[in-house]
């Protein structure tokens, strides 16, 4: 008879898990060279941040054999309580954490510091699981949705307030899964709406149109809120005429609006747009009060809403922002560069990781890192040690480790027989693939600096055990679907 044990290991993606254990190896040599001091290679000294490292590598592989040994079932009974827990535990950080470079999320034990945020993460995607996987849940009802939201928002919030947005934002990846799940498709393009009305609006809100006194930022942004409108007329209703009265009509009025300010008087075409707007959102209430169909109503207050959403982020962005906060933006749009100050790391990273060419620098010997001249480089940019020592073949390697990753575990999650299993992979395929794409466009210089850890790279113990027990769960799960007795 195969004992229960036995199934486990023999049911356990090894692919995974192997690829797991290259990462850990590939990160901690990593943090060897990010944190190498000259003549100083006793890697595993307790008191270098590599033996700290090595130290944090061993638990980590202690506690993923521990979360494979315990029953698949647990995690599905106490997903509400472990919750709850790591709530309870965020809230109490905000209030007794010491101010650690201006934030309050590090709990010092002793000699060890613990930020509770990382592990918030899989406390979250256990409770999602959990929620979605009732019976009586559908995506359709707004009840289920709304406590969606707080399930997600709620550690958003709490982690706001102890001054880590950059932690707070990975909790947005959820809305990946959430999608993958059934959510409508217009929230997830009302999101990236967002977050080109946010660029381009701020990009561009200096730059004027030719001679005229119209802000391309401010002016392209409600093109776009037009143009969207009449084509989900077209997506959700299939009807040719109020489309073309909406874009036809609207581009027409715009290119008269143009010619007479470029030609006889200069005046703002906003103005002219904020009329468009007002028709557009008052013919598409008359659409759907006549022929009865809610759709119409919908995009009309999806177009009022783009139209809010572009004067409030202007607003968000000057008023509520921090300065530094503003400025690292800026950088990363090409609005500034401001090499000694914001955009100081990024540029160094870069001339860290193009100085490693095509093969590198070899193990130790690159010059950028050894003498940090790159902040932070063993933590949120330490992608840059892989470029500088490995060059782009190593760094490729590196990616490419990833992309295996991310692809076994959407085919893990697609293969998932329980609601629970499926929903729990995503989100954790979600975090992952958050992490990947911000940490390493804000090496490269294509994404703000959040400081967010790159999974299993950075220097630390909280992240490196909150992503094991991300996987080692999930592994745990996915192994429990074929458990024989």
């Amino acid at each position: 008879m195969v004992t229960r044990r036995d199934s486990i290991w023999k049911s356990l993606d090894w692919v995974t898990i192997v690829v797991y254990l290259l990462l850990i190896v590939f990160g901690w040599f990593s943090v060897c060279g990010a944190s190498y001091d000259y003549g100083d290679r006793d890697f595993l000294d307790f008191s270098t941040r590599a033996g700290k490292q090595f130290v944090w590598i061993i638990c980590s592989f202690g506690l993923g054999f521990v979360l494979l040994m315990l029953d698949d079932s647990l995690y599905d009974m106490f997903s509400y309580l472990i919750y709850i827990g790591l709530m309870l535990l965020l809230i109490v950080t905000i209030f007794i954490a010491p101010d650690t470079k201006g934030s309050r999320s590090w709990l010092i034990l002793g000699p060890v510091s613990l930020q509770p945020a990382e592990f918030a993460k899989f406390a979250t995607a256990l409770a999602l699981a959990k929620y979605m996987s009732a019976y009586s849940f559908t995506m359709k009802n707004w009840k289920s949705s709304l406590m969606l939201a707080f399930l997600i928002l709620f550690p958003m919030l709490l982690i706001i307030l102890q001054r880590e947005t950059g932690s707070a934002l990975v909790y947005s990846a959820f809305f990946l899964m959430l999608y993958r799940e059934g959510m409508p498709g217009v929230v997830l393009f009302s999101g990236i709406c967002a977050v080109a009305y946010f660029v381009v609006g701020i990009r561009f809100d200096a730059v004027m149109i030719a001679d005229t006194p119209t802000p391309i930022g401010e002016f392209a942004v409600l093109l776009m809120v037009l143009l969207f409108a009449g084509g989900m007329v077209w997506v959700y209703k299939k009807r040719w005429e109020p489309t073309r009265n909406i874009i036809g009509g609207s581009l027409g009025l715009l290119l008269v609006a143009y010619l007479t300010s470029e030609y006889v008087v200069p005046f703002n075409l906003v103005w002219v747009q904020w009329g468009l707007c007002a028709l557009v959102v008052g013919y598409l209430i008359f659409l759907s009060l006549s022929e009865r169909h809610l759709s119409y109503f919908l995009i009309g207050l999806f177009a009022l809403g783009s139209i809010g959403f572009l004067y409030s982020s202007d607003y968000f962005f000057n008023k509520v922002l921090e300065p530094h906060q503003q400025i690292r933006i800026k950088v990363v749009l090409g609005m500034e560069e401001d090499l000694a100050g914001a955009g100081y790391n990024v540029n160094q990273s870069k001339i860290a990781i193009g100085s490693g060419g095509l093969t590198g620098k070899g193990f130790l010997n690159g010059t950028q890192t050894k003498l940090k001249y790159v902040p932070e480089q063993d933590t949120d940019f330490i992608f840059c040690t892989v470029g500088e020592e490995e060059g782009f073949v190593g760094s490729t390697a590196v990616l490419l480790l990833f992309l295996i990753l991310v692809l076994r575990l959407i085919a893990v999650a697609e293969r998932q027989q329980s609601p629970f299993g499926r929903v729990y992979g995503y989100s954790v395929l979600s975090i992952f693939l958050f992490h990947l794409f911000i940490n390493i466009g804000m090496v490269l210089g294509l994404t703000p600096v959040i400081g967010i850890p790159l999974p299993f790279f950075s220097y630390g113990g909280s992240s490196l055990w909150g992503f094991t027990i991300l996987l080692f769960i999930f592994l745990r799960i996915d192994a429990g679907r074929n458990r024989r007795i």
